[in-house]
């Protein structure tokens, strides 16, 4: 069933030859009975992490996972971790019982073939993800595993199992006692899954457990000739919309949150959501800075959503000046979150889509010039003012003032151009 790669098969003859016993297991099992070639590959044996690395003395060993159980062997530039049997398990058949989903249980060998006694095999067939033995007791182990359990759900298109999901909103507290780092992984994976929104919709409680900035957007009505979904149900065709990339998914997650307190009714009926975007910019760097997310992540997915709703002009003055606030990646996922976001909205509004178009191939115009939208992108720098009698903050303030004319066309990105326009007082 599996193809498995020469250094997998080493890996197994080496422990076997070492009086161990080692089986392929994990997500390796998963995509290879999926139809999908494995991308990593880890192996489950009775030997313990010490003995596993002296079998490949010699070897590149990571020890890293040594107190959890786990040694990474690189052979032939291919990592394979190998974990010894879970917690007292003696054998293969106790250690994939007490592993987290069926399709997560199944292990493999050349000579025996495919070994799968929870059924994982037939659940991944009909598309479900369930628990292996007894749910409450697996959510009990870790309370991760809820998000765990719809993260393979989006990424895989499954449903999660009834009984398994029971069990998911029983153990609901467990959930936010899990480490910031591990949920934000885990909602990062299904965020990007292919059934994000879908997956999101029929678990927004367990979303909420974690993310109760999100509760407010349920069900609540925009009253916007403009939509034609609540702010919940936008949301999630915004997710589905955008490319499955962590920063833009995020961003197209947290880009409305501030839209329930920032509602207002006009006199002719209709919706307002004014100040929505620095509110719920505000909101999702406090949800990132709680999940323990990396400074750059943060940073550039709280200005997207700042930036969401800002008018975009297909010009190049305009696409030179949004450049030079911030930056070309930056302005082209800011672009591509519109889009998402546009797609989101009501048919009426779809025309739009023509003119965020526009605005990229604009940019695309744009950098292949080598257009200036920085002072490192500027023709002079600070030592070409020196000799013009300019020192200190008057030469930052010089070169912000030439970044500006060129942005604005005024002066052309050349050395004497700029240099003349400093002496003229620029």
């Amino acid at each position: 069933m599996l193809n498995l790669p020469p250094q997998a098969v080493e890996a197994l003859r080496a422990l076997e030859a070492a009086g161990f016993e080692a089986f392929v297991v994990g997500g390796a099992m998963r995509d290879g009975v999926r139809g999908v070639q494995p991308k990593d590959w880890d192996l489950a044996t009775n030997a313990t992490p010490e003995q596993a690395a002296a079998v490949f003395t010699g070897r590149h060993i990571i020890e890293t996972g040594l107190r959890h159980g786990t040694v990474t062997v690189v052979l032939d530039h291919m990592p394979l971790e190998i974990t010894t049997y879970r917690g007292d398990a003696p054998t293969l058949q106790a250690d994939l019982a007490r592993r987290d989903f069926t399709f997560n249980a199944m292990a493999y060998h050349p000579r025996t073939g495919l070994l799968d006694p929870m059924g994982g095999r037939a659940d991944l067939a009909r598309g479900l993800v369930r628990c292996v033995g007894e749910a409450d007791r697996r959510f009990a182990e870790d309370g991760l595993r809820i998000l765990r359990a719809l993260r393979f759900a989006a990424v895989l298109g499954l449903r999660v199992e009834d009984k398994t999901a029971a069990a998911m909103r029983r153990n609901l507290p467990l959930l936010p006692q899990a480490a910031p780092e591990r949920i934000r992984a885990e909602l990062t994976g299904l965020l990007c899954g292919r059934d994000a929104g879908r997956v999101l919709a029929e678990n927004a409680d367990i979303a909420a457990a974690v993310l109760p900035e999100l509760a407010p957007l349920f069900g609540f009505a925009q009253h916007n000739a403009h939509h034609d979904r609540d702010v919940w149900q936008h949301t999630l065709a915004v997710v589905d919309a955008a490319a499955p990339e962590p920063v833009l998914r995020w961003a197209a997650l947290l880009h409305d949150l501030g839209k329930p307190a920032c509602f207002s009714l006009g006199p002719d009926g209709a919706g307002h959501f004014y100040g929505h975007a620095e509110l719920s910019a505000k909101l999702a760097g406090a949800i990132l800075t709680r999940l323990h997310s990396d400074t750059a992540g943060r940073a550039q997915i709280v200005a997207l959503v700042r930036w969401h709703d800002v008018p975009i002009v297909p010009e190049r003055r305009a696409m030179r000046r949004l450049l030079r606030r911030l930056g070309e990646d930056t302005v082209r996922r800011l672009l591509a979150l519109r889009i998402a976001d546009t797609r989101g909205q009501a048919p009426a509004c779809q025309g739009r889509l023509e003119t965020l178009r526009q605005a990229g191939a604009v940019v695309d115009t744009l950098v292949a010039e080598a257009a200036c939208f920085s002072r490192k992108d500027l023709a002079v720098t600070g030592r070409d003012l020196l000799p013009l009698g300019l020192t200190g903050h008057e030469i930052g303030a010089a070169l912000e003032r030439c970044l500006t004319a060129v942005v604005e066309e005024a002066v052309p990105n050349e050395r004497a151009a700029l240099l003349d326009y400093v002496r003229r007082g620029g």
